[in-house]
C-alpha cells in the first residue's frame, strides 16, 4: 500500500464515521509557545483548552510537523525531523473506548495487520484503558504498563496534556529481542498514540486541573505505518524517502547499505532535505534564531555529510528538487514554491560551504593536535572560538569530535557561553530601574484595573488620574518641568504596539494644569503608560482630566499603518509567499518594514512594488475592521504574527479583498486617504531579513517636491532642462575624467598640445577652463585650444604656456587660420588669443588647423625645445601621443 492510499483510508474511515476532514496547518502555528507544529493537535489547542467553541466535534487530518528533540538520532532506521501525523480528535465527544475501538479496528482490519503482532501500552495506573484494551480482544500479556516518560503525552510546552495508549507492532525477531515495548527493543515499532486529553499543564509541566472536557488526540505516524505496510526495515525504503535517497546516492556515487557510516549520512541528507522543504514552502527562511536557526541547522548538517560523502560541487538544491517531485502531487505547497526552495537551499549551502572550509580546518587541526598530545578531550576553548569567532556550529563540532573518538569539554564551553552571557546581562544596567517599574504597573493594575482605550472611537476624552510615577516609585503629585509615567483609567492614546508608535499629545486638569505626553505604550498588557512632561500648573493623583491626541500626527501614523498592511500584500504578491513581515515600524509619514526575503530586491522590482501599492491605493478601497474569533480569522484568510498572542476575541483590518491582517491599529477608512507611497530603498537587516523603508502622505508629497527642486536647480547651473539634465551631467561628468586621464599623462611630457572641444561654452568659460588646464599641467612650453559651439556660432581660445610665449611665440598665430575656416576672424596678442565665426559646422575642422598650427608653433620654439618631433600635423598629437580627430577626443568640461 503506497503513502497516498494509506492516507486516504487513515482519513476515509474517520470521515465515515462522521469526522470532519481538517486540511493541515503550516508548520508556522499560530501559537507564541511553539516555534513549529509538533503535533496533529496543535491547530485544535484552542478547543481543547475551552477557549474558542468548535464547529464539529470530531475531526481527522493529515498534519505536518517537525520536531528536533530526536535530530541527533536522525540517520538510524526510523527517527526524523520531518513527519506526517495522521490524527483523529474528539472534542468532548468520545474519549478512550470510542478512541480504542476505532483504531484497533483501523488497524486490524482497514490496514490488514496481524492482532497477534499488536502489542499494547497503556500509561501506569490507567485500569480504564487496560480493562477496554482486554475487552477488545488483546491478551493480558500483550498489555504493558509505562511510566510518565512514555505514556503521558503533553506538547513539550503548557498547554493541554493526558496520558497516552500506544500501539507498537511486532517486526519480529531479526530486528532484535521479544520482551514487547518495555524491552526498548528495535523490534517493537510504535504506530499509533492515542493521547486521552483531560488535563493542563503549567510551564514547569506541573498538573495544575483539567480541562473543561475530555478528549481524544491521536496521532498516527505515516513514516512507521509505512514501514510496516511496505514490509521495509526503514523508512528510508518506503516510497516516502526511497526515491530522495536514490537521488542523494547518485549525487555522491556512494552506495547505500554496505557501510553504516555512509549510511548515516546518506540518510541524515535525506531526511533533512525534505524537512528543509517543508519549512521553506511554508515560509520558514534560514537565520540565527528562532525557527530560522532550525532550518539552517538542518542544512548546515546535510552539507557537512555531502561533504563526508565527497560531494564537494553545490548538490543539496538537487535533492530537494527530488522531495518535490516526490511528494508534490500528495503536498501541492511543495511545487508552488519549487523555486524558492532551490534558491534558498542553493544560497545557504555555498555560504556555509565557506564557513564550513575554515572552521572544519581549524576544528581538523585542534583535533590532530588534541590526538597527537594523547588527550581524550577536545578543549571547550577550541569549540567556543569556533561558535563564537567563526560561526561554526557547535552542534558539528560535537559531531566531528565524536567521529575521532574524542569528548568535547562541554562545561568548559558552557561556561565560556555563560560569562557572555553575564557580560551582556552587565551591560544592561537599566534593569533594576526596570523592574521597579513593572512591579509598579502590576501593583497599579491590580488596585485599578486595565486602561480602557476609546481611541479607535475619539481622539479626545475625559478621564481620570490613577497614578505618577518616577522611575518606578509612585508620586502623590508633580510639578512643572517634571517628567513622569501617567496612568489613566480611560484614554484616547494608542499605546505603542503592532510596529505603530505610541500618540502625542496634551493632558489638562481640571485645576488647570497642563501635561505635554511624549508617547505612549503599554505597561502591562492592556496597561497604558504615558510619557509625559508638566508643562505648568501642579499634578495631583486622582485629578480629572481631559485627554487630547495630536490628531495631525495620529492621522500620519494612520495613513502608515494602511500603507504598510498595502505594502506586506505587495511584497507577497510579487516575492512569494514567504515574504511575510518580521517586524515594523509605523510613524507619522513614514514606514519601516522587515521581511523575509533570501537575496536583495532589484531596483526595477522594487519599483514595481511601489507602483502596486499606490496601484490599490488609488482604487480607494474601503477599510474595514471586524471582530471574531481566531479561528474564524483564520478561516477567513487572516494574517497573524507569530509570536503575536491573541486572545479569544480578534481585530481583524481588511483593505479592500486583497489585505486581511489581524491587527490592533488605527487605519484611514478608505485606500485614498494614505496618499502617495513612496519607497527610499532596500537592505538587508541579517541573513535573509530585508528592510523596506517609504514615506506616506504629505511627507511623500514633500520629499518628490524636494527631489524636483534639486533637479530644477542641477538644470539651472548645466543650463539645460530639467528632463536632459541627467544626460548633460552625464556627459560633462565623462568629459571630465577623459580630461583628468589626459592631464595625468600629459604631466609626463617634455611639451604638450591640448586641443578640445567642449559643449556649450561662451568665451569667458572657454578662458577660464584653459587657464585651469595650463595651471594643472604645470611648467614647459605648451600650448591649449579650446573651441565651443554656443548660441549658433564658433568660438575659439588659445592660450600659451610663459615659456613658450617668451620664445616670441604667439597665441594669434595659432587661430588665424582656423578663425577664417568658420567664418571669422582671430585677436589678442602675446600668449593669449580668441577668435569666432558664424559657421558652427567647420568647428572641428577649424581646431584640426589650430592643432597643425600648434605644432609648428612648438617644433619651431627654441629649437623643437617642446620636445615634440618635426612630422606632418595629422600624425602628431598633444604631449607626443598620436594625434586623434576632435571628435573622437572628450571634452574638458
Amino acid at each position: 500500500m503506497n503513502s497516498t492510499a494509506i492516507r486516504r483510508r487513515f482519513t476515509d474511515f474517520f470521515v465515515a464515521r462522521n469526522h470532519r476532514l481538517v486540511p493541515s496547518s503550516p508548520l508556522i502555528p499560530n501559537d507564541p509557545t511553539l516555534l513549529l507544529a509538533n503535533a496533529g493537535m496543535n491547530q485544535f489547542k484552542p478547543w481543547f483548552l475551552g477557549e474558542v467553541e468548535p464547529d464539529y466535534r470530531r475531526a481527522t487530518s493529515v498534519q505536518k510537523c517537525t520536531r528536533t528533540s530526536d535530530i541527533e538520532n536522525v540517520g538510524d532506521r526510523s527517527h526524523c525531523t520531518f513527519f506526517e501525523m495522521l490524527g483523529n480528535f474528539s472534542f468532548g465527544d468520545y474519549f478512550k473506548e470510542g478512541a480504542i475501538a476505532y483504531a484497533w479496528e483501523l488497524v486490524t482490519e482497514g490496514y490488514g495487520l496481524e492482532p497477534d503482532r499488536l502489542w499494547i501500552t497503556v500509561y501506569l495506573d490507567d485500569d480504564e484503558a487496560f480493562g477496554l484494551w482486554r475487552q477488545i480482544g488483546v491478551p493480558a500479556e500483550r498489555i504493558q504498563r509505562l511510566g510518565m516518560e512514555d505514556n503521558y503525552w503533553s506538547m513539550g510546552v503548557a498547554g493541554p496534556c493526558g496520558p497516552c495508549s500506544e500501539i507498537h507492532y511486532d517486526r519480529g525477531p531479526t530486528f532484535g529481542p521479544d520482551g514487547g515495548p518495555a524491552s526498548e527493543s528495535d523490534r517493537y515499532l510504535e504506530i499509533w498514540n492515542l493521547v486521552f486529553m483531560q488535563n493542563i499543564r503549567d510551564e514547569d509541566f506541573n498538573i495544575i486541573g483539567e480541562l473543561p472536557e475530555k478528549n481524544i488526540d491521536t496521532g498516527m505516524g505515516l513514516e512507521r505505518i509505512a514501514m510496516v505496510l511496505q514490509d521495509a526495515d526503514s523508512m528510508y525504503e518506503t516510497d516516502l524517502l526511497e526515491p530522495v535517497i536514490h537521488e542523494t546516492q547518485e549525487l555522491s556515487g556512494a552506495s547505500y547499505g554496505k557501510d553504516d557510516r555512509v549510511d548515516r549520512s546518506l540518510r541524515i541528507v535525506t531526511e533533512h532535505g525534505r524537512s528543509a522543504s517543508f519549512l521553506i514552502a511554508d515560509g520558514v527562511l534560514p537565520s540565527n534564531e528562532g525557527r530560522g536557526y532550525i532550518l539552517r541547522r538542518l542544512l548546515r548538517r546535510s552539507v557537512r555529510h555531502l561533504r563526508l560523502l565527497g560531494v564537494e560541487d553545490p548538490a543539496l538544491a538537487r535533492v530537494c528538487a527530488k522531495v518535490v517531485d516526490n511528494l508534490g502531487e500528495d503536498w501541492p505547497e511543495l511545487v508552488a514554491q519549487r523555486s524558492l526552495i532551490e534558491q534558498v537551499v542553493a544560497s545557504e549551502e555555498d555560504s556555509f560551504s565557506r564557513t564550513l572550509r575554515q572552521g572544519s580546518t581549524l576544528l581538523e587541526g585542534a583535533i590532530r593536535r588534541t590526538r597527537e598530545q594523547g588527550a581524550a578531550t577536545l578543549a571547550g576553548d577550541t569549540a567556543f572560538q569556533l561558535h563564537d569567532t567563526y560561526g561554526f556550529p557547535y552542534e558539528l563540532t560535537l559531531e566531528a569530535a565524536a567521529e575521532a573518538g574524542l569528548d568535547v569539554d562541554a562545561d568548559r564551553f558552557r561556561q565560556l557561553m555563560d560569562d557572555q552571557r553575564r557580560r551582556a546581562k552587565e551591560a544592561r544596567r537599566e534593569l533594576d530601574a526596570d523592574l521597579r517599574r513593572l512591579e509598579s504597573y502590576r501593583d497599579l493594575s491590580a488596585r485599578h484595573g486595565r486602561t480602557a482605550f476609546v481611541g479607535y472611537e475619539t481622539t479626545a476624552a475625559e478621564g481620570r488620574i490613577l497614578g505618577l510615577l518616577r522611575d518606578g516609585e509612585e508620586l502623590a503629585a508633580a510639578g512643572e518641568g517634571d517628567q513622569v509615567e501617567l496612568i489613566l483609567d480611560r484614554t484616547p492614546f494608542y499605546a505603542e504596539g503592532g510596529g505603530q508608535v505610541g500618540d502625542t499629545g496634551l493632558v489638562r486638569t481640571g485645576g488647570g494644569a497642563v501635561l505635554q505626553v511624549t508617547d505612549t505604550r503599554p505597561g502591562l498588557e492592556g496597561f497604558s503608560v504615558h510619557s509625559a512632561r508638566v508643562v505648568s500648573g501642579e499634578v495631583l493623583v486622582d485629578d480629572r482630566v481631559y485627554a487630547e491626541v495630536d490628531t495631525d500626527r495620529r492621522g500620519a501614523v494612520t495613513r502608515s499603518h494602511t500603507a504598510t498592511h498595502t505594502l506586506h500584500w505587495a511584497l507577497r504578491d510579487q516575492l512569494g509567499e514567504h515574504a511575510r513581515q518580521q517586524g515594523s515600524l509605523v510613524d507619522a509619514g513614514r514606514l519601516r518594514f522587515d521581511f523575509a526575503h533570501f537575496q536583495a530586491v532589484p531596483a526595477e522590482r522594487l519599483a514595481e512594488i511601489e507602483a502596486a501599492v499606490n496601484r490599490q491605493l488609488l482604487a480607494d478601497p474601503d477599510v474595514r475592521v471586524w471582530h471574531g474569533s481566531l479561528a474564524e480569522a483564520e478561516a477567513a484568510g487572516a494574517l497573524s504574527l507569530f509570536g503575536e498572542k491573541y486572545g479569544s476575541v480578534v481585530r481583524v483590518v481588511e483593505v479592500g479583498d486583497f489585505s486581511r491582517e489581524l491587527c490592533g491599529g488605527t487605519h484611514v477608512g478608505h485606500g485614498s486617504q494614505v496618499g502617495p507611497v513612496h519607497v527610499l530603498g532596500e537592505a538587508s537587516i541579517g541573513a535573509n531579513l530585508r528592510r523596506i523603508e517609504a514615506l506616506t502622505g504629505l511627507e511623500a508629497l514633500r520629499y518628490v517636491d524636494r527631489e524636483r527642486q534639486l533637479l530644477a536647480e542641477v538644470a539651472a547651473l548645466l543650463k539645460t532642462r530639467p528632463e536632459d539634465a541627467p544626460e548633460q551631467l552625464r556627459r560633462r561628468l565623462e568629459a571630465l575624467a577623459t580630461a583628468q586621464r589626459e592631464l595625468e599623462r600629459l604631466r609626463e611630457a617634455d611639451g604638450w598640445l591640448v586641443v578640445e572641444r567642449v559643449p556649450e561654452a561662451g568665451g569667458d568659460d572657454l578662458r577660464r577652463i584653459a587657464s585651469a588646464v595650463r595651471d594643472r599641467v604645470g611648467a614647459g612650453p605648451g600650448v591649449v585650444v579650446l573651441g565651443s559651439e554656443v548660441q549658433g556660432k564658433a568660438a575659439m581660445v588659445a592660450l600659451l604656456t610663459s615659456e613658450l610665449a617668451a620664445s616670441g611665440a604667439a597665441a594669434r598665430d595659432v587661430l588665424a587660420r582656423a578663425a577664417k575656416a568658420v567664418g571669422g576672424g582671430a585677436g589678442g596678442k602675446g600668449d593669449l588669443a580668441s577668435a569666432g565665426g558664424r559657421d558652427p559646422s567647420r568647428l572641428d575642422e577649424a581646431l584640426g588647423i589650430a592643432r597643425a598650427d600648434a605644432l609648428s608653433l612648438l617644433t619651431g620654439a627654441d629649437g623643437g625645445s617642446g620636445g615634440l618631433k618635426a612630422s606632418p600635423p595629422e600624425d602628431r598629437g598633444s604631449g607626443g601621443r598620436k594625434a586623434r580627430p576632435p571628435e573622437d577626443r572628450g571634452a574638458v568640461g
